[in-house]
């Protein structure tokens, strides 16, 4: 049968990237002065002058603070060259942070903060968070910053579909040369290193952890190592594959492994669409069966040369005979090609049924993606 086809590798851009002030009113009483003995003791008359006096002072006091509270006049704010950590939960409104910001004497009011978010129309965009503002910080610039989100320092964004040495490089970037790209490629060369402490790498032996770095943006702290930072990447894996049923996959005879390892093709090969990649999923699985036509087997993804050679291939390197070419090899690579995202994960767990069984080819022009079930059908569409 002649090779497919040299269509089915994209060489797209890799994926990435609510408080009012408490009124109180106070309740007085007027006393009957109509009736006063002739004769009385001078012992009452310091009473009630010292009694008005108290009455008056208080008077003075709650207007004072009556006017404080409605203006919004804080007695006190922090000065200037102090500085105030102020920790924002996930899920907190307006109302309980502008509490917060009072608290750490930021601003006078609460109510003036949270009158100032909904002028700006950022309720929805107050990001969780740590942040450190120093005193005399206006309140716009006070909210700009909670909407805009907390400083990561230096911010490490690993974009999905990003290959080992990708990241490295980033690494090396985020940390400005302290943690150097060969120190990170190093801590992350050998994945029985981290087995006993991440039970998904129990078939991943000495490989790489290619793939398990999960793609996310993340903080990179001063006194960070490379070894911190596989670590902070392997621990969001674990994190967000947590809900992933792998009962498929395993029912096929593949391993979390193999999982990444094939969700990295998808990745590779398929668009953002959920749906598109479910149906990618379904082909490269269909293809993995052993038995039938002769192009069983041979998954015949020009991703995985691009991943061994560093460049789109040219259609001699992907029918070359080397570890990594799926037109000469059958089965998975030897290893994952890249970090994919959770969408494929999801796809490679939950191919699309409709797919599985009837799919074996497709190709893509820009966003459009064309599956048919037999070489012909295939061929056909370019005609």
């Amino acid at each position: 049968m002649p090779p497919r086809k040299q269509v089915t590798y994209s060489q797209r851009p890799n994926h990435a990237a609510r408080s009012a002030h408490a009124r109180g009113e106070r309740e007085f009483r007027t006393y009957d002065t109509s009736y006063i003995r002739p004769k009385q003791s001078k012992g009452p008359k310091i009473f009630a002058a010292v009694l008005a006096i108290v009455v008056i002072g208080g008077l003075v006091w709650g207007g004072l603070t009556l006017f404080n509270s409605c203006s919004g006049t804080p007695a006190e704010l922090l000065a200037e060259g102090q500085e105030a950590a102020v920790v924002v939960e996930q899920g907190s409104g307006a109302k309980s942070i502008g509490e917060q910001l009072v608290e750490k004497k930021l601003v006078g009011s609460a109510s003036d903060f949270t009158k100032r978010v909904n002028e700006m129309g950022v309720e929805s965009q107050l990001k969780p968070g740590t942040y450190t503002f120093a005193g005399g910080t206006s309140l716009d610039d006070i909210v700009r910053q909670l909407a805009a989100g907390p400083d990561m320092g230096n911010a490490l964004t690993i974009p999905e579909g990003y290959k080992l040495s990708d990241i490295a490089a980033a690494v090396a970037t985020a940390s400005e040369g302290r943690i150097t790209a060969e120190a990170f490629t190093a801590a992350a060369s050998d994945a029985s290193v981290y087995a006993a402490s991440y039970s998904f790498l129990a078939d991943a032996g000495t490989n790489s952890l290619e793939g398990f770095l999960f793609p996310k943006t993340y903080a990179v702290a001063d006194d960070a190592t490379a070894d911190s930072l596989v670590r902070m990447m392997l621990d969001q894996f674990q994190k967000e594959t947590a809900g992933l049923d792998w009962s498929y996959l395993q029912s096929q005879g593949l391993s979390i492994y193999d999982a990444v390892n094939l969700a990295s093709i998808v990745e590779k090969e398929s668009s953002g669409d959920e749906q598109i990649r479910a149906q990618v999923a379904a082909v490269f699985y269909n293809r993995l069966e052993t038995t039938g036509e002769p192009s069983y087997g041979f998954l015949q993804s020009d991703a995985t040369t691009a991943y061994e050679v560093g460049h789109d291939p040219t259609p001699e390197e992907v029918h070359a005979e080397t570890p990594y070419s799926t037109y000469t090899n059958k089965g998975l690579p030897p290893t994952p090609i890249c970090s994919p995202s959770l969408d494929c994960l999801k796809a490679v767990c939950a191919p699309d049924q409709e797919s599985l069984g009837k799919y074996f080819f497709f190709y893509f022009e820009g966003d459009s993606y064309y599956f048919t079930e037999t070489y012909e059908d295939h061929m056909g569409t370019f005609s």
